[in-house]
């Protein structure tokens, strides 16, 4: 199955200034297409951490996603970094350039320039109605840390990334986690691959642990979960989703 790693960039985040929504958002919408998120670093604005993180993820996952670091101010690094991790030149992309011009209905300054520069050999992605694409360099997906524009970005391609989804099934169970605990070990015995959720909840009226069963197989779900109810107490089970 399809694997992703996320870099989430910024020393804004990392000082807590900020609070990453990014991560979370990808993982969901990923998830929802049938992509595995393995892993989520943040890291500060440095051009060598950028290159040596990159390069590691876009090695052992097959898409990475970067948050963070792009525009035109002086802690814009990332297309930097991951120009120095596939060990590429930045020039002036011709065609953000002349994106920029219909945008605006003028040439571009200095400043503006700054965000026509791209790794050389970069991919450009049209992202919906927005003017900048999303600039893919081999298997990275360079985002903006905005979440808002990342969001309209992502949605604009996600199709890219369609691989075989989960399918999950949520139960709410009013014993404590301990008293179902040997339930639910006996439960992954009998079905190891079943992707396995236990969550205590404090101050529900009803249900004190909601457990969830995600599986790609539906007739492999169907019976996990038929296996799971029939392992607890009748009186256990508040409600099946």
């Amino acid at each position: 199955m399809a694997t992703a790693g996320i870099v989430v960039i910024g020393n804004e985040i990392l000082s807590g200034k900020v609070v990453d929504t990014n991560s979370p958002f990808l993982c969901r919408e990923l998830r929802e297409l049938g992509v595995d998120v393995m892993k989520i670093s943040v890291i500060p604005d440095d051009i060598d951490t950028i290159a040596e993180e990159v390069r590691a993820a876009s090695k052992a996952f097959d898409f990475v996603f970067t948050s963070g670091g792009v525009g035109p101010t002086h802690d814009d690094l990332t297309m930097d970094g991951v120009a120095r991790a596939f060990g590429r030149e930045i020039e002036e992309n011709e065609s953000i350039v002349a994106r920029i011009t219909r945008a605006q209905g003028q040439e571009p300054n200095a400043v503006q320039r700054k965000m026509a520069c791209v790794p050389r050999g970069s991919v450009l992605l049209d992202a919906g109605d927005l003017w900048f694409p999303v600039v893919v360099v081999q298997n990275v997906h360079i985002f903006p840390g905005i979440p808002e524009l990342l969001q309209r970005k992502f949605r604009a391609i996600r199709s890219r990334f369609q691989g075989v989804p989960y399918v999950l099934r949520r139960v709410y169970v009013c014993q404590r986690e301990s008293d179902i605990a040997e339930a639910l070990h006996e439960l992954l015995r009998e079905f190891p691959e079943l992707v396995l959720g236990s969550y205590p909840r404090i101050g529900e009226e009803d249900f004190h642990v909601l457990l969830t069963l995600e599986s790609r197989d539906t007739e492999y779900l169907r019976r996990a979960l038929d296996s799971l109810l029939a392992r607890l107490p009748e009186d256990a089970v508040v409600r099946v989703e």
